[in-house]
């Protein structure tokens, strides 16, 4: 009896233990799991979810896909009791707000010296992982590179009139910064954004719809029912060569936006040590590797070898156009509203 006794009470010392150091390391099987917001899209979210629970077994990843403004917006009204432990992507502006807010929890990754000092928050609050350049896409069986627009100012032309089609730029980051940068065109001249404004009324004008998400603004291209939209490369690339969607892209000849796409810890999050690990995988150099190749994602670091990167990626001729992004920080959301209430819709009622 002494003996069953004895074993008894270190069987239960046992178990206390592991379940003490179970929790001091992230908790038990409950607490086992990384909660990831993103716009990067289900098909890259859905792998890198699979590959971190493959390396870290008893883990689970959960992943919600939004746009941008959704994401910042869902972690604004989350504050008090944080659901997200990761931001993955968006463009760098929505991470100065966020980091302005208190909303980020600094983090240094093992590769912070790999990566241009512009593309970080100096107080680690946030990293760049991708650089998205924005462009012209068409359908591509109605039109080529030589019949498409060259320039955003062709955009304005009106044969185009009734055949852009836009994703709503309330909810996307992507298109934010397209329509952000129209403005900054003429406000980094004259301080005020009203001949921005004028230009998007234009382009109203021609538009001939706003989807509520990427996939109709898909559906609409290949059907013809548009024929040109603005979007970013990487997203076009996917759509035409792993869907075979009939598109095709010109970059802006004046220049375009070159978005640098954060990653961060939300700050007061759940679990938080998760959440480092995680940001770790999906930086690692191999990560990175197969997101170029198979999710056209041009990386920011640096230290990457260039012979294990896509052709198209080392041999890609961009014209970056030269943006104050802590001016877009501060002013997209005002530009924004503006062009909601007074412009969306306005364009085919005036003489445009």
């Amino acid at each position: 009896m002494n003996v069953l006794l004895r074993l008894g009470v270190w069987s239960l010392l046992l178990l206390f233990v592991a379940c003490g150091g179970s929790e001091r390391n992230g908790g038990g099987q409950d607490e086992a799991r990384v909660v990831v917001y993103s716009p990067h899209g289900k098909e890259l979210l859905d792998d890198f979810a699979r590959r971190f629970e493959a390396a870290n077994p008893g883990v689970r990843v959960q992943w919600l896909d939004m746009g941008s403004q959704d994401v910042l917006d869902r972690i604004r009204s989350e504050r008090s009791n944080p659901q997200a432990d990761i931001w993955w992507g968006a463009p760098s502006s929505f991470f100065m707000n966020a980091a302005d807010e208190g909303l980020l929890q600094p983090y240094r990754p093992s590769w912070a010296g790999a990566v241009e000092p512009s593309q970080h928050d100096s107080l680690d609050r946030w990293y760049g992982t991708f650089l998205t350049p924005e462009v012209i896409a068409f359908n591509s069986q109605v039109l080529s590179a030589a019949t498409a627009p060259h320039d955003w100012d062709d955009l304005l032309d009106p044969r185009w009139r009734g055949k852009i089609t836009i994703r709503n730029p309330l909810a996307s980051g992507t298109m934010r910064a397209i329509f952000s940068a129209m403005i900054w065109r003429f406000y980094k001249e004259t301080g005020s954004p009203e001949a921005g404004y004028e230009w998007l009324l234009r382009l109203d004008a021609n538009t001939k719809s706003y989807p509520a998400n990427p996939t109709l603004m898909y559906l609409q291209l290949a059907r013809r029912e548009a024929l040109v939209t603005l979007w970013n490369m990487p997203d076009i690339e996917l759509q035409k060569q792993v869907y075979h969607y009939p598109f095709d892209y010109v970059l802006p000849a004046s220049g375009t936006p070159v978005l640098v796409e954060g990653l961060a810890i939300v700050a007061h999050c759940k679990h938080p040590e998760w959440a480092k690990k995680f940001y770790e995988f999906v930086t690692t150099p191999e990560s990175f590797v197969i997101q170029a190749t198979k999710y056209f994602r041009i990386p920011t670091r640096k230290d990457l070898p260039r012979d294990r990167l896509p052709d198209w990626m080392t041999r890609a001729q961009i014209r970056e156009m030269k943006i104050d992004w802590r001016v877009f920080s501060e002013k997209s959301q005002e530009w924004m509203k503006y062009w909601d209430k007074n412009i969306r819709g306005m364009g085919a009622k005036g003489t445009h």
